[in-house]
Formats: structure tokens, sequence, C-alpha cells
């Protein structure tokens, strides 16, 4: 799947924010664990994002390869997070991962949830 199919169709994680997914999960000393993301119902805009490590597959999970970085999104998220790039931020004024999702029509202020 090329860099533009996955843009496309699935979530896209950036070269910074797979280097610091790779350094969380050799933090962990765990070979069976891959990056998750999904959509929950919650925050205040009424979704949420989740990111956890997870060695399980789930029937329908869509797997993408981000430099030997395995993603994992459910059948069920796909749908929201089509053309999403996941980001490493870590600068002075923040750290942590961003999510810049097109399907997104409005976040809240903490830009933890979205509608």
């Amino acid at each position: 799947m090329t860099v533009q199919d996955t843009a496309a169709t699935g979530v896209v994680l950036s070269d910074p924010a797979a280097a610091k997914v790779k350094a969380l999960l050799d933090q962990e000393g765990r070979d069976d664990l891959r990056l998750r993301i999904a959509v929950q119902p919650g925050g205040c805009s009424g979704l949420r994002y989740q990111l956890f490590f997870d060695e399980r597959f789930l029937d329908g999970d869509q797997t993408y390869d981000f430099g030997g970085v395995e993603v994992i999104v459910d059948r069920m998220s796909g749908p929201y997070l089509g053309g999403a790039v996941i980001d490493f931020v870590d600068s002075i004024e923040k750290q942590g991962f961003t999510i810049d999702n097109p399907n997104a029509q409005g976040s809240c202020a903490c830009g933890d949830s979205f509608n």
C-alpha cells in the first residue's frame, strides 16, 4: 500500500510519530504489541480518540506498517479515521501525539475529542 493509498483509505503515521511509537515499544520490551488507534463515544464533542498498545487482532481490523511500526484500526473506527495523519510534536509549548483528521467537522478546545 502506498502512502497515497493509505492517506485516502486509512491513517498515516508521520516519521516523528513512528519514531516515538518505536521508542515506546522498545521501552515495553515486548515484540507482540502494536499501536491501536480507535474512535470511541465520549469527550465534549461526541467522539474521542484512543491510542494504545494492543497485542490482539480483532475481526475486521485494518493493519498498516510505517517503518516497522504496526498500526491497527478497528472496523468501526476506520470510516472516522480515513486520511487522518498522526504526528508527534515535541516543542517547548507542547509534547504529545496530534491527529489531523479531515473527517472531523469540529473539535473541542482540548483537542481530545471531535464531531
